[in-house]
């Protein structure tokens, strides 16, 4: 297993935390990355840093938390693709300094939040996340949340990965495990899993299988921002393996059920 995957498969949504603050050196760490965080639609995401007892922040799903990591972006095209892909390599990177987090969309006081975070018009504050070491052990309540949603599995690659044509299921070969590995493991939305892949002439198409509720014009489209999750860790995946890729917007109108959409393409250079 790669470190990469390591780093990926042992990340889990962190809501309980042990009231410590976070580390001088990971917190200036984390500050520094944020402030040259990419993606491929070269859109981009300013991420804040939000401490918690000043700003008056709060969840009723988290326990311990003293900081929070907030993104907003200009309201446009892909820009919810692109958020996602942003805020999960910060939040990677803060793993890897064994900082937790996990992804708030709903379960907050947005208004306290975008207020805190100084959201313009023509903005939006999709999502935000709480920064910090986590607890020895998880409360009840998160137990509880995380069987709800049965956070600790994945859908089988059949149904997330296919070859040519929808539900044709793809064959992967060894080369490729950990990196198709690394997309289920990403995390999502109440654990939908929403993103797709057709797998086609060598290049890998990502689509959004929709749920309804997910989708809000002043804050974004949720299952967009998890298939921004996914591409961020194929992405990532490819070049871990040595590939040179390409991000382009190339529909190839393979046909696909009504309740899908095409979002992006990956092509190796």
């Amino acid at each position: 297993m790669s470190d990469l995957l390591e780093l990926i498969k042992t990340r889990k949504s962190v809501r309980t935390f042990d009231e410590n603050q976070i580390s001088d050196q990971a917190k200036s760490s984390i500050e520094n990355y944020m402030e040259n965080v990419s993606n491929p639609f070269d859109i981009p995401v300013k991420f804040l840093l939000l401490d918690a007892e000043k700003h008056h922040l709060s969840s009723p799903v988290l326990a311990g938390e003293k900081l929070y990591i907030a993104g907003k972006v200009e309201k446009k095209s892909y820009a919810d693709v692109a958020f996602g892909y942003s805020f999960e390599k910060v939040l990677l990177h803060a793993w890897s300094l064994g900082v937790g987090s996990v992804w708030i969309g709903g379960t907050m006081k947005r208004e306290v939040f975008e207020a805190a975070a100084n959201v313009a018009d023509g903005e939006m504050m999709p999502c935000v996340s709480p920064l910090g070491y986590p607890a020895k052990k998880r409360s009840l309540k998160e137990n509880m949340m995380r069987k709800g949603i049965s956070a600790d599995s994945r859908f089988e690659n059949a149904k997330l990965f296919f070859e040519n044509t929808w539900d044709n299921p793809l064959v992967i070969c060894e080369e490729m495990a950990d990196v198709f590995d690394m997309v289920k493991w990403a995390p999502s939305a109440v654990n939908k899993q929403p993103w797709r892949i057709i797998l086609q002439d060598g290049i890998y198409h990502l689509y959004e299988k929709k749920d309804r509720g997910y989708d809000n014009p002043n804050t974004g489209d949720l299952q967009k921002i998890d298939v921004g999750i996914a591409l961020c860790h194929l992405v990532m995946g490819l070049e871990n393996i040595g590939k040179s890729v390409e991000v382009k917007i190339a529909d190839p109108k393979i046909e696909i059920p009504e309740d899908v959409e095409y979002i992006v393409s990956v092509v190796e250079k």
